[in-house]
């Protein structure tokens, strides 16, 4: 695992723009296991609500199979657990769909970049499968930005 602690929130902030010009997605954090926890979001966002103890409990390695049982909560939303392979080697992808929600249900995807993770939140009717491949799409470029930014130092 590379150090992203010299990355600076601008070139998240950045990350996060990116990935809502899309079309597809309406909310967008980079998050990570350790403080701050939150490197960037969507100001406008919901995901910017996110908290440590969210966190933690989304990216803990032990005990994942509560997580079907249990939903998680990210920012205040219950989400179900869709998908959940985001420690399985070739994949680090997990998808949730929001519940109760008044604007309807909306897919929620986690990829992990290295020692960072990208979580969105799909526009209203974007399917699951379309995100998840939207987001596995931008974490290479994210990746490839990490790899070129840790090159200069």
């Amino acid at each position: 695992m590379q150090c992203i602690g010299d990355i600076s929130e601008e070139v998240w902030q950045d990350c996060i723009t990116l990935f809502l010009q899309t079309g597809m997605c309406y909310d967008a954090a980079i998050i990570t296991n350790s403080p701050p926890w939150l490197l960037a979001s969507y100001p406008e966002g919901n995901l910017s609500q996110l908290t440590q103890e969210e966190i933690q409990i989304l990216l803990a390695r032990e005990g994942r199979e509560k997580l079907f049982l249990q939903g998680i909560t990210l920012a205040g939303t219950k989400c179900l657990l869709i998908r959940d392979n985001l420690y399985t080697e070739g994949n680090n992808t997990m998808d949730l769909r929001t519940k109760g929600q008044s604007r309807g249900s909306q897919a929620v995807t986690v990829v992990q970049i290295e020692s960072v993770y990208l979580v969105v939140m799909g526009q209203k009717g974007t399917e699951g499968g379309p995100l998840n491949l939207k987001a596995f799409e931008m974490a290479g470029y994210i990746k490839e930005a990490i790899n070129q930014h840790m090159a200069h130092f």
